[in-house]
């Protein structure tokens, strides 16, 4: 899972940065070319780990707070529990502080920032009580490298020393979150028609993210398991035109000026419902098994725990209340998925989305001041003409999904 990286980041969607591993997944694998996930981190990662929409839990924005309760139902907690082996190599970002990790949630092990993104040598979260987040297993170490390198290289150390139980290895990377400043090499390599100091940090951080994904690959090749292994390419939400040089983060001499997160050719960044804050650049690869191509069908990060639970054979012992549904399907003969609405929740709760077939529906706001967008992405996949007034009974309809989705809100908060 990359971080902010968006739509238009990549060399398969246009991207003016090189990614061969990346483009050669696209090309021989399976793109996902209707996933969506939540607008920004925690929520997305939260869709992932339960199978639930991040709203269930009062997940809407980035946090440090522990998101989830202490006996929930895991994607490493299903897997284990039918003989999986469980890592989790990157960014938590679901409750910061040590007893709060991964290990608490079903990873056997657990490295990386237990915060969000992180300077990318400091390795320190932004300025207070998380700043010191880099961590093995919840105690907190400091260590020498850029931020990508060390991810990379524990995750290929890991798949080395595998034995050959089943295992179930999440690599949530930090680039290309803010801040970015990559090694001279990496900059070096960045084609010389991009410009800016910012702009070619930021093309050097997708280049060096693609290389550690090239990384892992060869690591499954090399250790005689890609073939038996599903890999999945996402990101966390769209890309980002924030300030680089984020006065919050301690000084870690980054480029100041603005990323040039590219979500072209949806509207909208990342925190937007619109489709470039939420519809991610996402391939499957799984040899021999996943039907290469590109499917349209959408889908949403929630389905993941209900498709590897089919997968592998888990059960749930009551029912899980996940949201998402198994897409195995999808992958393997390009079946699209029972239509069903995707359900989506803005930052603050600022505004609310659903997806239903070719439908969008956004509501911003509350009660008699709320704003409503109506979409038809077949014909308008940029979302251009807000067709809430042209189509007053689509309107009423796609509302009404809205109320009976979101009704399950905040079933599932964190208690002490």
């Amino acid at each position: 899972m990359a971080d902010d990286l968006g739509w238009g980041d990549v060399g398969f969607h246009g991207g003016n940065a090189p990614t061969p591993n990346l483009d050669r997944l696209a090309r021989e694998g399976l793109e996902l070319a209707a996933h969506y996930v939540a607008p920004v981190c925690s929520p997305t990662r939260t869709g992932l780990m339960t199978g639930r929409c991040w709203s269930r839990f009062g997940v809407t924005n980035p946090q440090n707070e522990r998101a989830l309760p202490w006996d929930t139902l895991t994607l490493p907690r299903a897997l284990k529990s039918v003989g999986y082996d469980t890592a989790l190599i990157g960014k938590w970002h679901l409750g910061s502080l040590p007893e709060q990790g991964p290990n608490r949630f079903g990873f056997d092990h657990a490295y990386g920032s237990l915060a969000g993104g992180v300077s990318p040598y400091s390795h320190k979260y932004k300025k207070g009580p998380f700043s010191e987040t880099w961590h093995r297993n919840g105690k907190l170490i400091t260590e020498e490298g850029h931020v990508t390198d060390l991810l990379t290289r524990e995750a290929v150390s890991w798949l080395e020393a595998r034995s050959d139980r089943p295992f179930f290895l999440y690599v949530p990377f930090t680039a290309v979150h803010l801040p970015v400043r990559e090694p001279d090499e990496w900059v070096a390599r960045v084609p010389a028609d991009i410009t800016g100091e910012v702009a070619r940090h930021y093309a050097a951080s997708i280049m060096h993210l693609d290389d550690g994904v090239g990384r892992i690959l060869a690591a499954l090749e090399r250790t005689g398991r890609r073939a038996n292994t599903l890999v999945v390419f996402t990101s966390d939400n769209g890309g980002s035109t924030a300030q680089n040089n984020d006065p919050t983060y301690p000084d870690d001499r980054c480029p100041s000026g603005p990323l040039p997160g590219r979500n072209t050719p949806w509207r909208g960044k990342k925190g937007d419902l619109h489709e470039g804050g939420i519809r991610v650049p996402t391939v499957v690869s799984w040899p021999g098994r996943a039907r290469a191509g590109r499917v349209e069908s959408p889908v949403q990060i929630t389905d993941w725990l209900p498709t590897f639970a089919a997968l592998t054979g888990f059960k749930p012992t009551s029912d899980p209340k996940w949201d998402g549904t198994t897409i195995g399907g999808l992958l393997t003969e390009h079946a699209a998925p029972v239509e069903r609405p995707l359900y989506s929740v803005a930052p603050g709760w600022r505004a609310r989305s659903v997806r239903l077939g070719n439908w969008k529906l956004i509501v911003t706001g509350d009660g008699a001041k709320a704003t409503h967008e109506v979409y038809n992405l077949a014909a308008d996949p940029a979302e251009k003409t807000n067709l809430a007034t042209a189509q007053p009974d689509r309107l009423r309809d796609l509302l009404a999904t809205l109320t009976r989705v979101s009704a399950r809100d905040r079933d599932a908060l964190p208690k002490d």
